[in-house]
């Protein structure tokens, strides 16, 4: 059984609610999740503490999330973090768009909780893993 206490989770979106539900569905089993509320600040936060899951917003002022998730691709040093696309943006274009950018995942909002601790429990999981 994974303890996922262990993992941090970094969750960017600009809307401070979305990121108050993220967190509030997670802590409740257990996850330790951080947030950004903006791509220029999730950056920031990924080099000061490389987490082990990104929970990304696309529609973000500034720096979007593609933006984002293609800033962490390109830099070595973070190039291998598992990053879920969490997004109102549900078109094919969209979606191929981000797994094309090396997303891990895709999920549309609002946001369903089973479908949210799967995915991230099996992402932290790969990790676990891939570590051992």
């Amino acid at each position: 059984m994974t303890d996922f206490s262990k993992f941090n989770v970094l969750a960017v979106d600009d809307v401070p609610l979305n990121l108050m539900l993220v967190t509030k569905m997670l802590s409740r089993f257990k996850f330790t999740v951080r947030t950004a509320e903006n791509g220029k600040r999730a950056v920031e936060e990924v080099v000061k503490k490389k987490p082990d899951l990104i929970l990304l917003d696309i529609m973000m002022p500034g720096i979007d999330g593609f933006e984002v998730l293609k800033l962490i691709r390109s830099n070595p040093m973070t190039a291998d973090i598992r990053v879920i696309i969490l997004t109102a943006l549900n078109s094919t274009e969209d979606v191929v768009k981000g797994y094309n950018l090396g997303a891990n995942d895709f999920i549309t909002k609002p946001i369903i909780l089973e479908k949210l601790v799967n995915s991230v429990s099996t992402q932290l999981q790969l990790v676990e893993a891939m570590r051992k």
